[in-house]
């Protein structure tokens, strides 16, 4: 699995397991009507948006933040079932699951 392109700086992590791969993004601020996930041939998709925009009635003093798009587009090389994929949005971490194709994943061979 390969990054290919960020847009804004999201920090994530992609493991392997047996049977999948876990991808973890670090996604402050954002809830799941600001977040997409495409799967497009061989390529995942992350896309979202944070907004941090004050009621109109409040002034700012002092701001870090700011709205911010972003973007993650992960190869997955074919090697995922992509109709299994499972993705939850908690605390501001997104978790998404990749199940193996089932040609990837270790099995053993019976000998005759």
């Amino acid at each position: 699995m390969q990054q290919q392109h960020r847009a804004h700086s999201s920090p994530f992590s992609v493991l392997e397991e047996k049977e999948s791969f876990e991808v973890t993004v670090d996604l402050p601020g954002v809830t799941k009507q600001g977040l997409e996930v495409n799967v497009e041939q061989n390529q995942l998709f992350i896309i979202g948006r944070r907004n941090c925009t004050p009621p109109s009635d409040w002034s700012v003093v002092y701001r870090e933040t700011a709205p911010a798009d972003f973007g993650l587009k992960l190869d997955h090389q074919g090697n995922i079932d992509t109709e299994k994929i499972r993705a939850e949005l908690k605390e501001g971490v997104l978790h998404l699951s990749l199940p193996k194709c089932e040609a990837l994943k270790p099995r053993r061979i019976a000998i005759k």
